[in-house]
């Protein structure tokens, strides 16, 4: 979920953290943040397409700096999305869209717009060097947590989330993992770092560990303005904050004190319901307040399994997908964006650099996008639904898959397509291309794929090319 300010409470604390020079471990890393930092922290390009070589030679110094510290990364990426939190996307999308817009037009946004390909080359450069990978097939936070969890060792992140999770070897902030500059003793290498860890947390404020899950609950909910469902949970919340510490920022500290005199999460919820009375409406707020409790205990863990003996994370029930396309998703080799497709029918593009006034970049990759739908959806007529924009607005658009002629050769109901002869997938590329193979006849092949996209594009982009 994220807990605002929390972060800057704990470095406004500086005594929580702990400094550790950490060496010869295990460590499991937020991908996601990871690859964020990555980027973001080199002054990469973020305008014209991104910097492909220097990220990746960033990527090779960062895992060799852990490899010369004896450390063994494993790394978690997000995956597929879900129905929840819906509100909370859009407006993340639509910011999104007005940064990419703004960044066209010329203006400095900062640390806003991510270049489409660079997350693809994240994981592929990982592969390559070796670095074990894992992509879920949910929200990675939980997972990453049992994983640590279980082979006690610390997690590398930025995530607030992971301040409240129970990790025996403690968060490593990203933002104080020194990697660039390994330091040496007479015995070994090591990586200076911060260590923060829960009980520490609950030492310097004074609270029962048991009551982190129910602080970030609380904690979350004053500061979610936009969830009108929880309006009565957040008008809650504040109503406890003690006086003195009310501003127009939620004082966390506060919370932190009226915590501080309970023993059990129940023992909160207790009092809560007593000063608001035991009505309809508290009954829901409170029930809501539980279910956001439930985010932080530890899931059962598939990782361990998986990074083994590469034993394929379990998927949800309504997920009809074969087991190799599955291991290929996890393993990072193909889109979790496929499972969204399976699922929800449901594709969500990428903000490109764009100038509102004109059509999206990404409709004119709209034929070769039906192409896929097509094959990922055997033969069914199901419409997917497209989240893109129009202008600066999130837009949604039902789009049907499109069949090639080639497919009909592919048993489509065995999954058996992307084990298809190379001639045969060949043709089913060319044909979503629009280019046949006599164009390309008398074109070196190393050349082929880059002059077959570009008369695709010729064809397809709106403007027209000049």
């Amino acid at each position: 979920m994220g807990i605002q300010l929390l972060t800057r409470l704990i470095k406004d604390n500086s005594k929580i953290y702990e400094h550790f020079q950490f060496s010869k471990s295990r460590l499991v890393v937020d991908g996601s943040n990871l690859f964020c930092t990555l980027y973001y922290g080199s002054d990469l390009d973020l305008r014209y397409g991104g910097e492909y070589d220097a990220f990746e030679d960033r990527i090779g110094k960062f895992v060799k700096a852990l490899k010369d510290c004896e450390i063994e990364p494993y790394v978690v990426l997000d995956g597929w999305s879900t129905y929840s939190g819906r509100i909370r996307k859009t407006q993340r999308k639509e910011s999104r869209i007005k940064n990419a817009h703004d960044t066209a037009m010329g203006l400095d946004v900062g640390r806003s717009t991510m270049p489409v390909l660079v997350m693809l080359m994240f994981k592929q450069t990982l592969v390559k060097l070796n670095v074990p990978l894992v992509q879920c097939f949910e929200k990675a936070d939980g997972q990453i947590a049992s994983l640590a969890n279980e082979w006690k060792c610390p997690v590398l992140s930025k995530d607030s989330d992971f301040y409240i999770f129970d990790l025996p070897a403690g968060l490593l902030p990203i933002s104080y993992f020194q990697w660039t500059t390994v330091s040496h003793n007479r015995t070994e290498s090591y990586i200076s770092c911060k260590r923060y860890t829960a009980s520490r947390f609950c030492t310097f404020f004074n609270i029962e560990r048991q009551l982190l899950p129910i602080f970030a609950a609380l904690a979350v909910n004053a500061n979610n303005a936009n969830n009108a469902n929880n309006a009565k949970l957040t008008n809650m919340v504040w109503s406890i904050n003690p006086p003195w510490d009310r501003s127009r920022i939620f004082s966390l500290k506060g919370l932190l004190r009226w915590l501080s005199d309970f023993q059990q999460p129940r023992d909160v919820l207790k009092k809560l319901q007593e000063l608001f009375g035991n009505s309809e409406t508290t009954n829901e707020a409170l029930k809501d307040l539980q279910m956001d409790m439930e985010e932080y205990q530890l899931p059962p863990s598939y990782l361990q399994d998986f990074f083994t003996d590469k034993t394929v994370p379990p998927l949800p029930q309504e997920a009809h997908v074969p087991i190799k396309m599955s291991l290929a998703v996890a393993q990072g080799q193909m889109s979790s964006d496929i499972l969204d497709i399976l699922v929800l029918k449901r594709m969500s593009l990428s903000a490109a650099v764009d100038i509102a006034d004109l059509p999206s970049a990404n409709l004119t990759s709209r034929p070769i996008r039906q192409v896929m739908y097509g094959l990922l959806l055997r033969g069914s007529e199901d419409r997917v639904e497209e989240i893109d924009r129009e202008g600066l607005q999130v837009h949604r658009t039902m789009v049907r898959p499109v069949h090639p002629d080639v497919a009909q050769q592919l048993v489509l109901d065995s999954w058996s397509w992307y084990e298809e002869p190379h001639s045969v997938r060949l043709q089913v590329y060319l044909e979503a291309l629009g280019v046949s193979e006599a164009t390309l006849s008398k074109v070196p092949p190393h050349l082929r794929l880059p002059v077959a996209v570009t008369c695709y594009w010729l064809q397809q982009a709106t403007p027209t090319p000049e």
